[in-house]
């Protein structure tokens, strides 16, 4: 199979083409990414020499760009990572975010649909199985309170100029299936942490900042809950969607892992403390988390995410193969020595 990954410079993306190098020994990955501020080719260090592997840097918005590379690879599915993704940065410039997330998802809908089909529901032989997989986020949901989870049939309520984008790139997508019958698949996902995440992100700043002994930041009062998954199990589970999933359907991938932000900050903390102890210092710091400062909270910042991945696990037989600790060692581990496990 011959399968076009964008933004596979990023976080997820590079964990997945890693990931299914591994697993598929018959794919060939074109792997398209503009290598913004979060793309970084040293994700994929262990990928740029496999003949299997082909980047090229680029941009999703542009069409004719990407009509080329679906007809020079004749591409017969897409995973589409690429995604302005950072809240904070959706808040200072969403011009970025429309660009790319809305007006990105629907270019390459149209060249899919063009390249793969004659007509409405109607797909050319040699793509007859071609699929688009379209990666998403749990935040197109809003917000929940203290109880209750977001399931595949929660209405959208995006709280941010980030969530209000990729809940319009999911309609796009969900609209080609319904308008074109189109072969498409959508996951939401919970917060990924894990290996080659951008230092932007959470829980890579909690591990930077303790290392350097610095200030770490926690909005508000840091009660609000996240679900957390491990990339790994993300790239599992978008696996098992891509090859199996039923058209048209959304799946909801979760971790399982609810934890509050100061929870987060302090288990990191705690681990942190037994492997590397806090060096001596003339400012009475003894233990990592004399460092957790709370700060202004963000606007709009939703107070708990949560997810019931029921559809994915019964109608998919998928599992999760990491619980939180599990995966915090595995990731600070990375951000140490930079070893990784194998899923």
């Amino acid at each position: 199979m011959k399968l076009l990954v964008t933004g596979g410079a990023g976080f997820i993306g590079s964990n997945f083409i890693l990931f299914m190098l591994e697993r598929h020994k018959d794919i060939q990955i074109i792997n398209l990414d503009k290598l913004t501020y979060a793309g970084n080719l040293d994700n994929l260090a262990d990928a740029m020499n496999d003949p299997r592997h082909v980047f090229i840097k680029g941009d999703i918005c542009d069409r004719n760009f990407v009509e080329e590379i679906f007809v020079k690879y004749q591409i017969e599915g897409v995973i589409h990572f690429a995604a302005e993704s950072h809240v904070d940065n959706s808040i200072k410039n969403p011009y970025a975010f429309i660009e790319t997330n809305v007006m990105g998802t629907f270019t390459l809908l149209e060249v899919a649909r063009n390249h793969w089909m004659n007509g409405v529901n109607t797909y050319k032989e040699q793509y007859k199985n071609a699929r688009f997989h379209h990666i998403s986020t749990d935040e197109v949901y809003g917000t929940l309170g203290e109880e209750g989870f977001f399931t595949e049939g929660t209405p959208y309520a995006p709280n941010s100029p980030y969530s209000a984008s990729k809940a319009s790139s999911d309609m796009l997508v969900r609209s080609y299936f319904h308008t074109y019958g189109m072969n498409v698949v959508t996951t939401n996902c919970s917060n990924n942490f894990g290996p080659r995440q951008h230092d932007e992100k959470l829980i890579p700043t909690i591990i930077r900042r303790a290392l350097a002994l610095e200030p770490i930041p926690i909005y508000g009062n840091g009660q609000n809950v996240r679900d957390w998954l491990y990339v790994v199990d993300h790239c599992r589970a978008i696996e098992k969607v891509f090859f199996k999933g039923i058209s048209g359907e959304t799946y909801l991938i979760g971790g399982h892992n609810e934890k509050t932000n100061i929870e987060v900050a302090q288990n990191i903390c705690s681990v942190l403390d037994i492997q590397i102890p806090v060096p001596k210092n003339n400012r009475g710091i003894t233990s990592y988390k004399q460092l957790i400062q709370f700060v202004d909270d963000r606007p709009g910042h939703d107070f708990r995410y949560g997810i019931d991945d029921h559809k994915l696990r019964k109608d998919l037989g998928f599992h999760l193969n990491f619980e939180f600790d599990r995966g915090i060692g595995e990731t600070i581990t990375y951000y140490l020595h930079g070893k990784t496990v194998k899923a």
